[in-house]
């Protein structure tokens, strides 16, 4: 497997383009099993979870094509779908154990062609994220839905059926799902407690130019009318506001100065604010964000993860990477997701002093410095806190297992490395 070497104690200076979002890319991709037409999307980010999505609907039947295209000034990737052609409505073990985001399927192929089966998804290991909600809500609409040798199946052979849900919580999977399903339910769905977040927004208005009726986009209560098809359209990715926060946490951590590009402030509004609080300037422009953390002190702040827009659970270990080299104490109190420390011991391997209470929080005390070390990557988002930590850190950091990254950073080290960064990726056989 691949590792990354970081030599830390450089300071970030210059621009990080800001790529489309992988979570909201994934549904996207998705939405494309709803019509027989072509769906041209673009500013897709280049990922390993957007290839094994690729490669599952591929499998399905789906026609694929992608070409380079400039984007907001910068060369990104468009892909056409089209889904006129489905022979496969089975989701394999070998396909989903890859990618959790595969459950994005089962609203799309039951909606549209009655039946799914769809083995229960992998991803990373940040505890228990239950299908119950998707598949309650599935079931409301008047699906027969069984769970058997690990695999649900699920049929709706009369057609899925307009429904008044209410959400136990507010589940991003969850809503995009009922979402997509909806659009071609017979009657009308009302989804109560629904997820705000943008990149729901952004499936709104790609659902919406295909044809679909959905009243209430940015609220909690969506009502979808549904409608007999749906058509082609073309529709833009959004940027990645985490990858955004992410590299923004890049600069106040080596007390630099990024000029992040293709940013909507908006969507990052709590994570800036934070960084406000803790010592750094952010200055908000129209498509643009600089960050910068020159000659600053860097302060404790608490923080409690929240649904949007509350503080982003996907920014809590790259702010806690931050917290590990601030002045004073910091608290961390996780609400979305149990087992979210995963990256507690591995920032403590290199001299951070952290001590987690119970599940749900954390109090970090800064230290002057931190120390490179061998780390083991642990999710998607551990793995940037420890980037980031190899980055203030004295000596050489070797971050392991980064094919977690590869699933949300495009061209990480590229970009890391034109701010200034002494950072390489090492290549490893399997």
């Amino acid at each position: 497997m691949d590792k990354i070497k970081i030599v830390g104690g450089n300071i970030l200076n210059g621009k990080i383009y800001i790529s489309g979002a992988k979570n909201a890319a994934l549904p996207l991709v998705c939405a494309s099993l709803l019509s027989p037409n072509q769906i041209v999307l673009k500013n897709v980010p280049q990922l390993s979870d957007i290839t094994f999505l690729n490669s599952l609907l591929a499998y399905m039947g789906l026609k694929i094509s992608e070409k380079d295209e400039m984007f907001d000034g910068h060369l990104s990737k468009t892909y056409t779908y089209q889904a006129d052609d489905i022979k496969e409505l089975i989701a394999p073990y070998d396909f989903v154990r890859k990618m959790r985001a595969s459950y994005y399927v089962l609203g799309p192929l039951l909606a549209r062609f009655h039946h799914v089966e769809f083995s229960l998804p992998g991803g990373c290991a940040i505890g228990a994220r239950p299908m119950d909600i998707h598949l309650s809500s599935l079931e409301q609409m008047g699906a027969q839905v069984e769970i058997k040798n690990g695999y649900v199946i699920a049929d709706a052979p009369n057609g899925l059926k307009g429904a008044h849900i209410i959400f136990s919580k507010a589940s991003v999977g969850a809503t995009c799902n009922i979402l997509m399903a909806a659009t071609l339910a017979d009657g009308i769905t009302r989804i109560e407690n629904a997820a705000k977040e943008p990149e729901i927004g952004n499936l709104i208005d790609l659902l919406t130019a295909m044809g679909a009726k959905i009243f209430g986009r940015d609220t909690s209560i969506l009502t979808i009318e549904g409608v007999k098809e749906l058509h082609g359209a073309t529709h833009a990715v959004i940027a990645d506001r985490i990858e955004a926060g992410s590299y923004a946490i890049a600069a106040a951590i080596t007390k630099g100065r990024i000029e992040l590009v293709n940013v909507e402030a908006e969507h990052l509004q709590q994570p800036l604010r934070t960084l406000e609080k803790m010592g750094v300037l952010v200055e908000e422009k129209e498509n643009s964000v600089v960050i910068d953390a020159r000659d600053k002190t860097i302060i404790g702040e608490d923080i409690y993860t929240d649904y949007y827009p509350g503080f982003p659970t996907d920014l809590q270990a790259q702010f806690m990477a931050l917290m590990t080299i601030a002045e004073g104490a910091s608290l961390v109190t996780e609400s979305i997701w149990e087992n979210r420390f995963m990256h507690v011991p591995e920032l403590c391997r290199m001299g951070a002093n952290i001590n987690i209470h119970g599940h749900a929080s954390a109090i970090v005390r800064g230290v002057k410095k931190l120390s490179g070390a061998p780390v083991m990557a642990t999710d998607l988002r551990a793995s940037f806190a420890l980037i980031l930590a190899g980055l203030a850190a004295e000596g050489e950091t070797i971050v392991n297992r980064v094919y977690h990254l590869d699933r949300g950073y495009e061209k990480l080290e590229e970009k890391l490395k034109a701010v200034g960064a002494n950072i390489e990726r090492i290549k490893e056989a399997d």
